[in-house]
């Protein structure tokens, strides 16, 4: 069976690649950063990174593949949803395009599942789309794998427009972690999850930050997601925004 998680708006985790680097703020205070560093440094640090160089041999967080987790999925008798690459980021420039092609062929034919595939890079995902675009029948992404940007503050509401121009059935936003308030087009848009920072250095949510985003989303008739206030740990703050837990989910293919 798949990694179990605690990730509220996903059932498993699916790690064909590992490794990141940082971009903006969002990745200050990374979680998968963090565990590399402290519980998988000997398991990740004992597997050629994909640039070889001896800084990356020594980093744990260095982007590295693991074919031998490629069929995963198919192995798994329960329909779920499959959050891919918690651990790194698919689009990230290390990862070839040919085993980024791999994992989208697996994605297809595993198809009993539903796959949510979050990068900070959607740009590259739009290319990689547009150039392997005989892999998708009628020319876009199925609706069973679904395609998402982070977006934690206005500076990188950029990342929304580069996502619209992917072509997918699915496409969302991960506002997690906030970091201020949002304006975003919600146009070809389809869900958002928005949360607050855990951890001992977290930087402070404001609740109105989340409401404008669930008001947006209300108003654009997107589905939206509050994973977490936030806090020392993830479930100090809880989940409820006035009074109601937001667990919807993109209503044509919810599950």
């Amino acid at each position: 069976m798949g990694e179990h998680t605690g990730i509220q708006w996903t059932d498993s985790t699916w790690n064909p690649v590992t490794g990141c680097t940082q971009v903006s703020a969002g990745c200050d205070h990374c979680y998968a950063l963090t565990l590399a560093h402290r519980l998988l440094r000997d398991h990740y640090t004992s597997r050629k990174p994909q640039n070889d160089t001896r800084t990356n041999q020594e980093d744990p967080f260095a982007v590295r593949l693991w074919p031998e987790r490629l069929l995963d999925p198919i192995s798994w008798r329960t329909p779920r949803r499959v959050f891919v690459n918690s651990m790194g980021d698919l689009f990230h420039v290390d990862v070839p395009d040919e085993f980024v092609r791999t994992i989208f062929e697996v994605m297809l034919r595993a198809d009993k599942h539903v796959f949510q595939v979050l990068t900070k890079r959607p740009s590259r995902m739009d290319r990689f789309v547009k150039k392997n675009i005989d892999l998708f029948t009628d020319g876009h992404i199925p609706p069973h794998i679904w395609v998402g940007t982070s977006i934690e503050n206005q500076s990188v509401s950029y990342r929304a427009e580069h996502l619209r121009r992917v072509k997918a059935s699915v496409r969302f936003l991960s506002c997690e972690p906030l970091l201020g308030p949002l304006s975003l087009d919600l146009g070809g848009i389809h869900w958002v999850i928005a949360g607050g920072e855990s951890g001992i250095k977290r930087r402070a949510l404001e609740l109105d930050w989340v409401r404008k985003l669930r008001d947006d989303c209300i108003c654009a008739s997107v589905a939206f997601f509050f994973k977490q206030v936030g806090g020392r740990t993830p479930k100090a703050g809880g989940r409820q925004l006035d009074g109601r837990t937001w667990n919807e989910y993109p209503m044509a293919v919810a599950q």
